[in-house]
């Protein structure tokens, strides 16, 4: 299980705004696909969390920009889970440009885990807190 997920994004002429470079919306879509598509790495498919009638849902985003992504620019969207309580997980996410390693933006997801009928919370299952390697704030500095 990798204890950070790497994707990547090209962006595209679509993503570029009136200032030239990609729109801040853009960053934080690149960032919940990579959150996706970490999960289904470790077999939880979107379609076993509806099975299970139980899914992430978000509480609260937030993003620090550092530079621009402009159009053509390969970007990495590097992110892991820093931590995961009761029903609850804090994941975080870099934004790096791949052909000079510039970091452009930091962001970070609190997660609340919901039953679907209800949209109750729900105690997190060991199944799924046991399918992700915590790494701690300090722990990734140290990667």
């Amino acid at each position: 299980m990798p204890r950070i997920f790497e994707d990547t994004h090209i962006v595209t002429p679509e993503e570029i705004d009136e200032l030239g470079h990609a729109s801040n919306v853009h960053y934080l879509g690149w960032a919940v696909t990579a959150a996706v598509r970490h999960s289904a790495a470790q077999g939880w498919t979107t379609e076993r969390y509806l099975e299970r009638g139980q899914v992430w849902v978000v509480r609260e985003h937030q993003i620090t920009y550092r530079r621009s992504a402009l159009v053509d620019d390969r970007v990495t969207i590097r992110t892991w889970v820093a931590n995961m309580n009761r029903a609850t997980s804090l994941r975080r996410y870099e934004i790096i440009r791949e052909h000079d390693g510039t970091l452009l933006a930091e962001a970070s997801t609190n997660y609340a885990y919901i039953d679907l009928a209800s949209g109750m919370p729900r105690r997190i299952p060991p199944e799924l807190s046991g399918s992700f390697e915590i790494v701690p704030d300090a722990a990734k500095e140290s990667a």
